[in-house]
This record gives structure tokens, C-alpha cells and sequence, in this order.
């Protein structure tokens, strides 16, 4: 499966759920308290960060889609620190607040990045569930894709209501589902059970075999679009009628700590499918967002910079030969990271040291190097008969093992003019003693702010005058 990285820009979500504040006490411990065997800790940091269905709606715009979210909380200062949070965020969030009822809060107190105690302040809400209706279905106009984030806590009682409102509108619904009747998510497009909550509806599964089959038996009798199965160090399993299943290794590197890992998951999968994605794709996408948010200190949001970065290491891409598609989705993460991107182009036949020294020179104008080469037929009007000595892979292959090189593509025109209003590079550099004018595509790069350089050639290293010495001997 080709990995890349959808245009999230063009997606917008809807979560409606269990909305709560997840609070940390950062301090230090050095002894132990007279008064019982437990160590003190020395507050000197309050944090405050979106949870549950909050925590969701806030992955899915740090993702750079449009997120809506509908919960329900008091009318406390807790409330208060949400909405600034996820206002902060660019999240649209719209909270039915009871004077009655406190929002829910999970206090965690932490010492050198380890959890020490866990304090919960919460109430089932006495949710107004027609309001509640109401305010969704007014919401749903232009979403793509609604996420019922359900905790038990009270804030979903009516899912069909909610599942057949999105239904007629064509909008995909997606559950992470809790509980043992998994049957008020009857119709949804998706649910994301981990595994240990889908063997509480289905019963043991001894072997993917049968947890395939109890998956089976579980869409039919739910009418279920699909069945996401979250497996821990094991993975994950896509279940989907009428489809081979898809399993899926586990693609963390080091798991420091699963707080809201199912959260990044789901809003992973909205946001890419709310983006067009097909659902395989979605899920592999979703795998390696949960792979980086377990290398995290409690709840936390995967950016589009960091989930873009996975992609290309799994694709291969952070350097080397690319093709257009690749080149431009590391070059869209170069600059989420702040490098100045640089390109050159030419045909690069025999490689020599005048090459190597005008790319080193080339690389110093900026931070990331892109290098593109005339494929074979071009070079051939080019330089004409004979020529290219070496076929367009080889000529990208040597070109991608120099440490000045970061990336390697080629084009078929004669000049590389459709290939930089592509890519806009913030630096054009050409080798030789035009001038600026003279330069192909210098107004393409200047028109969108960038810079045109003419770097010096290193003199008697000519790619022409090697093959005729070659010739003549």
C-alpha cells in the first residue's frame, strides 16, 4: 500500500462526545511524606489539556481540517479552560453547560515524567439529548464525516438519533464505542473497538481466525460499514464485508505512554476520509499517527508536520530519487519545518568533480537540495545522438548518493520550467556564466518571492569533454 498524505484542508469533521479537561501537577520529589509512605510532590507546573471527545476534535484540526465539536460540561472554570484551549486550537466547539454538574476533569499528578496518582471529578451528565439533536443536525451541513467519541459519560444517550440524522445526509459515521451493548451504534460506518472491548461483546478470541469471524458475525448483525479492531503491540485488523482482512503491525518505536492513543486513532480516520481517502489507506494512516502519539507524555496531538514526516519514512522519501508526488509532500514538510529549499537541474551524464563542487556550493545556498535531471529522451534532443551515456536511473541513483544531494527527480521537457511552478523553490541555482535573465524558469521562482543564484563552474571538468577523450582513444 502507497502511503500519502492527504489534503486535510479540504476536510471538515464533526465530534460529538464526552468531552472532559485532563489535567497534569508537574513537580519534583525529593522525600518521603512523615505523615504516610508516599513521596510529596513539589507543584510548580499546572497544565491543562483537552480530553476525550475534546482531545479528538483537537487532533483532527491539528491535522489542518475544519473540526466542529459538540459536548457537555459545567459551568466552572474547567469549562472555561477548554474553550479557550480549543478556541486556541481552531476548533468550532459548542458545549451544552449545566450550573448543576461539574465538568469533568482527570487530575493527574506527575513527578520526572511518571504518573503518580490519578484524581477523577466527574457526574453522568443529565444531558437535554433533543437539544443536543438539535444543535448537531444544524451542524452537519458541509461535514464530511461525524465521530460519535462516546466515554460513558453521559453526554451521548441518543446515538441513532445522531447515526440516522448523518445517515440521510450521506455523512459517514464514525464510533469509538464503550460499554457492552454495541448495538445503539447499529449502522454506523465504522467503530474502533479496541480489543479488549470488542472480546466484552464477542467473547475470547483465541486466534486472528476467530476474531475475524466473531468481527463477521458482529457487522452483519449491526449493520456495520466496517470494523476497526485496535490490538495494542499487535496492531491493528480492518474488517470490511465482502473484503480479505487487513492486518496491520504495530509502528511505534518506543511506547512511553497509550493516554488518548484511540483518540488519535478515530480522528486520524475521520480527517483522511473526510479528506477522500479510501478506508485502507485511512487506517494506515491512522496506525502510524497512534505509533508517534504513544512515544508521548500524556494526552496529546499529532501534528500534520509529524504525521507527513512518518509517511515519508515509510515511503522512503526523507532522501534519495522521488517521484513528483513524493517530492512535493517532503518539500510541503521542509517547510512546515522552516528549511529553504534550493533547486537545480540538468542532465548530469557522467558525473565529475565539477558537478560534485557546483552541488556542494548549490546545497550551502539553502537547507534541503533538489536536484532535477533531463530523462533520456530529452537529453537526446539535447545533446543529440549518443547521448545519455548512462540510462535516467543510473544518472539518479549516483546523483542520490551524494551527502549534498537531499533529493533526486526528473523531468521529460527540455527545460525544467513545468517542474519549478510546481515546486517554487525558494532558491534557483544554475552553474556557468549566464545571467540572471538568462536563467530558465528565474521568473517563474522570482514571481513567487524566491531567489535566482549563478554559481561558477569549476574549470576543465566538462561531461562533453570527457566522452570525447573517451571517443578519441
Amino acid at each position: 500500500m502507497k502511503l500519502t498524505m492527504p489534503r486535510y484542508d479540504q476536510a471538515a469533521v464533526l465530534v460529538v462526545g464526552d468531552v472532559m479537561l485532563d489535567r497534569y501537577w508537574h513537580g519534583g520529589t525529593s522525600r518521603i511524606s512523615p505523615e504516610a509512605p508516599v513521596p510529596v510532590v513539589r507543584v510548580d507546573q499546572i497544565e491543562d489539556r483537552p480530553g476525550g471527545a475534546a482531545n479528538v476534535a483537537l487532533n483532527i484540526a491539528a491535522l489542518g481540517a475544519r473540526a466542529l465539536l459538540v459536548g457537555v460540561t459545567g459551568n466552572d472554570e474547567a469549562a472555561e479552560s477548554l474553550s479557550d484551549s480549543l478556541r486556541g486550537a481552531g476548533v468550532d466547539a459548542h458545549f451544552q453547560r449545566h450550573d448543576s454538574q461539574p465538568t469533568i476533569v482527570k487530575l493527574r499528578v506527575m513527578s520526572r515524567h511518571q504518573q503518580l496518582l490519578r484524581m477523577d471529578f466527574e457526574e453522568p451528565f443529565n444531558t437535554d439529548t433533543a437539544a443536543l439533536a438539535r444543535e448537531v443536525d444544524t451542524l452537519l451541513d458541509g461535514i464530511k464525516v461525524l465521530v460519535l467519541s462516546d466515554y460513558g459519560k453521559g453526554a451521548l444517550q441518543n446515538h441513532q438519533v445522531l447515526i440516522q440524522s448523518a445517515r440521510k445526509k450521506g455523512i459517514a459515521v464514525l464510533a469509538d464505542p464503550k460499554g457492552k451493548d454495541f448495538s445503539i451504534y447499529r449502522g454506523a460506518s465504522l467503530i474502533t473497538p479496541n480489543l479488549h472491548e470488542f472480546e466484552l461483546i464477542v467473547g475470547g478470541c483465541a486466534d486472528e481466525a476467530e476474531l475475524v469471524s466473531k468481527g463477521a458475525t458482529l457487522m452483519r448483525e449491526l449493520e456495520l460499514g466496517a470494523l476497526l479492531v485496535t490490538r495494542g503491540e499487535h496492531g491493528m485488523t480492518l474488517l470490511r464485508p465482502e473484503h480479505a482482512p487487513l492486518h496491520l503491525p504495530a509502528r511505534a518505536r518506543e511506547v512511553f505512554d497509550v493516554t488518548g492513543a484511540g483518540d488519535t486513532v478515530i480522528s486520524t480516520l475521520a480527517a483522511s476520509i473526510a479528506a477522500g481517502e479510501e478506508l485502507p489507506l485511512a487506517v494506515a494512516l491512522a496506525n502510524l499517527a497512534a505509533g508517534i502519539v504513544v512515544g508521548k507524555l500524556g494526552t496529546a496531538a499529532i501534528s500534520a508536520p509529524e504525521l507527513r514526516r512518518a509517511v515519508q519514512r515509510e515511503e522512503g522519501s526523507e532522501r534519495g530519487v522521488l517521484s513528483l508526488d513524493q517530492l512535493l509532500i517532503a518539500i510541503e514538510d521542509a517547510r512546515a519545518h522552516g528549511e529553504k529549499i534550493v533547486f537545480t537541474n540538468g542532465c548530469f551524464d557522467i558525473l565529475h568533480a565539477g558537478h560534485v563542487t557546483y552541488l556542494e556550493q548549490a546545497r550551502a545556498q539553502g537547507d534541503r537540495l533538489i536536484v532535477a535531471i533531463n530523462d533520456d529522451a530529452s537529453v537526446s534532443r539535447l545533446k543529440g545522438p549518443g547521448r545519455p551515456i548512462n540510462a535516467v536511473d543510473r544518472r539518479m541513483a549516483v546523483l542520490a548518493g551524494l551527502g549534498a544531494v537531499d533529493w533526486v527527480v526528473s523531468f521529460g521537457e527540455d527545460t525544467p520550467e513545468r517542474l519549478l511552478a510546481q515546486v517554487l523553490p525558494d532558491v534557483l541555482v544554475k552553474g556557468g556564466d549566464y545571467g540572471i535573465d538568462q536563467v530558465v524558469g528565474a521568473d517563474i521562482v522570482q514571481a513567487h518571492g524566491g531567489e535566482v543564484r549563478v554559481l561558477g563552474l569549476v574549470e576543465n571538468s566538462s561531461t562533453t569533454a570527457i566522452v570525447e577523450k573517451i571517443r578519441s582513444k
